[in-house]
């Protein structure tokens, strides 16, 4: 067996206030309270992470506005029959709350045994009868409106969970008939999502629909900061050559709670053969002893003398994979750490999953989809007795430049990184990010550091209650409309996802070293943001640039101080061979955040647009990866980089352009600063482009 190659994960660490499952009088949980504030408004969107209570927070507001507000009925819309469960009866009245919850059993149809045209004529009598509450999946509600028209549907409560499925796109039914909803303007809906960005990178509500909604936003280090037992999560990238299957056990620790995703069958790290992939698994982990009759788990002993119960939902005979599933779903086994000790998963396992003990989710091969790493990564970071630490694992197929789908290959591998990024901006604190200038002072709430507030420099402060780090930026552009002021304080994440998910520019970020950080942080991430906000004018577009980059800018920047610290403390280095990690890494990124603004001499928007955004990914990657192997993909890359587009060159015009107000001159070609020359090459070649037009 070759070594792994381990790729340094960074490790997040949590203050275990125990606020975010601690409940108010009502019995709510922090977010749940937060969510509940806002039940008055007709169009809300809850934000919140995976386990953080958004089933019952949805209870709560829907009750209110059945008892309150004067919504008639609630209909709770699920992406799949198995979340339906999560809105099954709760007594909320024992724990405080003046009401509650119940769901008729012939109205929760995601249990219904029968057809499509049947659970549809069942919504077309819950509207015509006495009940109020129906749970149904977002395939029966569309062929519902799509029967009974949105004129049916007046006065009712809309509760659509996982809302991350609904698309601006046209083709996206569920979304066309939202936004019918919202045009009409007769209902009160509630968006529930735990990633609130589509891996195809199309937009969930039109600009016009979303401005409409008010936003409830409960961040991932809310959530696990106010864990009582969980303080510690770490998310990593593995890189293997040859078969996955012969490697996995350098990552899979027979030790620990684990959720094995394995490839899908069309992916390259595939061997087309599922079943015998999950033998494999199987065999590998030990002894195979026989199936439990009660369960239908595989019962494997282990070198040490262990029993391992493994539960198989790649079978795809539906009477062992159901039996299976339904043990997993027991209620009664929630709490039981010992019922299931390994899942191994295909399609099953991911949003709506609740496996409180699960502590590693390893996932084979890179995800299309960057909403589906993040809710596979939330099926370990459930908080649960005696466990300390989660792990997310990404094994990945290794770069082959000799492949015949080389490129194919390099994408995946970017991809995989691209996820990896994004995760390390949704783990970390919230930045707020200030502008520095002469009325600028410290906040209430806020630990400014050893020495406190400075008022001579940039200063970074953090309010250990909500998890929030606020930054103070010299020459930061404020956002002026509304729309912006709302993007740059709840949807920077969304513009992030966006950047990462620009192949082009993660390409170019990572191997193009000719590549002025520049082109990267104002030229292609200012064109993202002008294509994904175009109702925006040219300044809050400008302001959501710098806020965006900033974000991502300090997190890497973060990042990269953790592990020069853990490379200084270890004689190893940032990382091992063979699954090993550095114990020093396990630092909080508040601590990288805060060293990095005040080691620069002076926090400024000119500074961070000057720092290549992937720098960082290629330091890893060069630190797990021959040099030879990089200069194979480097290659592979330069062979399609296109010297400048005129997309790029527009860009660079309107940079010259304000280059020019600042300084009365225009860019130098022969300038020694690599950006004023690149600037200058943009001017030069489109008033080429535009002579040559003229004289053809």
């Amino acid at each position: 067996m070759s070594a792994i190659k381990t790729v340094p994960s960074v490790s997040v660490t949590y203050a275990q206030t125990g606020a975010s499952t601690t409940s108010n009088e009502l019995g709510m949980r922090a977010m749940q309270e937060r969510a509940y504030e806002k039940r008055g408004e007709q169009y809300l969107l809850i934000k919140s992470p995976p386990a953080s209570g958004k089933s019952r927070a949805l209870m709560f507001i829907a009750l209110d506005k059945l008892h309150n507000q004067g919504m008639k009925k609630v209909i709770v819309v699920v992406p799949e029959k198995s979340i339906g469960s999560s809105f099954a009866n709760e007594p909320l009245s024992k724990f405080g709350f003046w009401a509650d919850w119940h769901v008729e059993e012939k109205w929760n149809l995601c249990n219904a045994p029968v057809s499509d045209q049947g659970k549809v004529k069942s919504v077309g009598a819950f509207l015509n009868g006495a009940d109020q509450v129906l749970v149904c999946t977002h395939a029966t509600f569309r062929f519902a409106v799509d029967q009974y028209g949105i004129e049916a549907f007046d006065d009712c409560l809309l509760a659509v969970d996982e809302f991350h499925h609904v698309s601006a796109d046209p083709d996206n039914k569920l979304g066309a008939h939202l936004a019918e909803f919202i045009a009409r303007d007769k209902v009160h809906l509630v968006a529930m999502t735990g990633s609130y960005f589509r891996g195809d990178a199309v937009p969930v509500l039109m600009p016009a629909d979303e401005a409409r909604f008010e936003t409830v936003t409960y961040t991932y280090y809310e959530q696990l900061n106010g864990y009582e037992y969980l303080k510690a999560l770490d998310i990593g990238y593995y890189f293997y050559s040859g078969a996955y299957a012969d490697e996995i056990m350098s990552v899979l620790d027979s030790n620990e709670k684990t959720i094995v995703h394995i490839p899908n069958v069309n992916s390259r790290e595939s061997t087309q053969d599922k079943h015998k992939e999950v033998e494999h698994i199987i065999e590998e982990l030990g002894d195979w002893l026989g199936v439990d009759e009660a369960t239908g788990f595989h019962l494997v002993k282990t070198s040490d003398g262990r029993t391992l119960r493994i539960a198989d939902l790649v079978d795809d005979e539906p009477k062992k994979r159901d039996k299976v599933a339904n043990a997993l779903k027991d209620p009664n086994q929630k709490n039981n750490r010992e019922h299931v000790d390994i899942i191994i998963a295909l399609g099953m396992a991911k949003e709506g999953f609740d496996w409180i003990w699960c502590e590693h989710a390893l996932t084979v091969g890179y995800r299309a989809s960057l909403t589906e790493v993040v809710q596979i990564i939330g099926r370990a970071t459930r908080d649960a007795k005696g466990k300390e630490r989660a792990r997310f694992t990404n094994l990945i197929a290794e770069p082959d430049a000799s492949e015949q789908m080389v490129a194919e290959s390099v994408n995946d591998t970017l991809k995989a990184i691209a996820a990896s990024l994004l995760m390390e901006q949704v783990l970390a604190p919230r930045f707020n990010f200030k502008p520095k200038n002469a009325d600028s002072g410290p906040e209430e709430g806020f630990d400014y550091g050893e020495g406190g507030y400075k008022d001579d420099g940039c200063n970074v402060g953090y309010n250990k209650d909500t998890g929030q780090m606020q930054i103070e930026i010299k020459g930061l552009a404020e956002p002026k409309s509304a729309e912006a002021q709302r993007i740059c304080k709840e949807d920077i994440n969304e513009v992030i996802t966006a950047i990462v998910q620009d192949t082009e520019t993660v390409e170019r970020g990572i191997f193009d070293e000719e590549m002025v950080p520049e082109e990267i942080t104002q030229i292609r991430v200012g064109k993202i943001v002008s294509e994904k906000y175009p109702e925006l004018d040219a300044e809050d577009q400008e302001a959501v640039r710098q806020h965006a980059v900033a974000a991502l800018i300090l997190t890497q920047q973060a990042k990269k101080v953790i592990l020069e610290d853990a490379g200084a403390q270890s004689s190893g280095g940032a990382g091992g061979q063979d699954g090993e990690q550095v114990e020093t890494m396990n630092t909080a990124l508040i601590d990288g955040v805060r060293k990095f603004a005040m080691d620069v001499k002076e926090l400024d928007v000119d500074l961070i647009d000057r720092i290549n955004p992937f720098s960082e990914a290629y330091a890893i990657m060069s630190k797990t990866m021959s040099e030879s192997r990089l200069k194979e993909i480097a290659a592979v890359i330069a062979a399609k980089k296109v010297n400048l587009s005129m997309d790029e060159a527009r860009g660079l015009v309107k940079r010259a352009i304000r280059f020019k107000a600042e300084r009365g001159r225009l860019p130098d070609i022969t300038s020694p600063d690599p950006w004023e020359k690149r600037m200058a090459e943009g001017v030069a070649f489109l008033a080429k482009k535009k002579a040559e037009e003229q004289n053809a």
